[in-house]
Parts: C-alpha cells; sequence; structure tokens
C-alpha cells in the first residue's frame, strides 16, 4: 500500500502547487482565472507575516495534493482559518487524501486556539459538498459573496 505523507509546503513545492490549482480552476470552469506566478506566491507566502500557509500531501516522493489556508479575523469571533482551496490530483482522489489534508488544516486552527475554521464551496459541486458534510459543517444560504478587483478600485471615482 502506498502511503501519503502531509507535510507544510516549502518555496521548493510552489510550482507543482500553482500545478495544482490550475487544476482546479479548470475543473471549476474557470481556467484563466489563474493570474497569479510562481514569484509571487514566493514572495507573498514566505515573508515575515505570510499572506498563506499551506500543506502538501506526497505519494511517492511526487505531490498529490495541497491545502492553502490563512489567517482571518472575524469581529465577532475572533481569529479564524480560512481555507482558501484543497486540491487533489484527479487521479489520486478517493484515497483519503482530501481528509488529510483537511484535518492537517483544522488542527493548525486548534493548536493556535482559533474559533474555528470557514471556506467557500460551489453550489453544484457536490462531491465537496458530500466531504464537507462527512465533517458535520454548516453552509450558510444567506451569505453572498462580495468582489471589487483591483481594475474596479483603480476605475472608481473616488480611487486617489
Amino acid at each position: 500500500m502506498e502511503m501519503t505523507h502531509v507535510r507544510k509546503g516549502t518555496k521548493a513545492d510552489l510550482r507543482e502547487a500553482l500545478a495544482l490549482i490550475q487544476e482546479l480552476a479548470v475543473y471549476e470552469k474557470e481556467p484563466e482565472a489563474v493570474v497569479v506566478s510562481v514569484e509571487q506566491m514566493e514572495a507573498w507566502g514566505f515573508q515575515e507575516n505570510p499572506h498563506f500557509e499551506f500543506f502538501v500531501a506526497e505519494r511517492n516522493e511526487q505531490i498529490v495534493g495541497i491545502a492553502f489556508y490563512y489567517i482571518r479575523y472575524s469581529t465577532w469571533k475572533g481569529p479564524m482559518i480560512y481555507l482558501e482551496d484543497i486540491v487533489v490530483k484527479e487521479e489520486s482522489r478517493g484515497n483519503g487524501i482530501g481528509a488529510r489534508l483537511f484535518e492537517a488544516v483544522a488542527n493548525v486552527c486548534a493548536e493556535r486556539n482559533f474559533h474555528g475554521m470557514t471556506w467557500q464551496v460551489l453550489d453544484w459541486n457536490e462531491p465537496a459538498l458530500n466531504f464537507y458534510r462527512k465533517y458535520n459543517a454548516s453552509f450558510s444560504a444567506e451569505w453572498l459573496n462580495g468582489y471589487l478587483f483591483t481594475e474596479q478600485i483603480r476605475e472608481a471615482a473616488w480611487h486617489k
């Protein structure tokens, strides 16, 4: 039986991590949406106050999954972890790798004594919804996601 090892991600893992992020974007029908580069991820993730942290899952010395997360602050609850993405290579799914990655991030939350963990999932992604339901996760139908991208900010009349 092949063993899967989950560990903290490093700079050296970013190229493969970005490939998995692009795989996820294709699955979510937005392949053109990924604009970040390995160099940007290295600069943003490995500075004194990194913008993200991540885990990788390895099998046979190959990265087969990733989980990216960061700390967010809830004015009602205090610090929480935002799970940005979990991605497992398609051919490696169904082997518990996603669960190992999810639980690694949840353990960081518990170790740091944060209030909880939050994430988004597309309403049509039944495999992901079913995965999270196994953890007795709660979902909100009340909150809508709002976005304002750099182009919109720069074009706004109020922008300096």
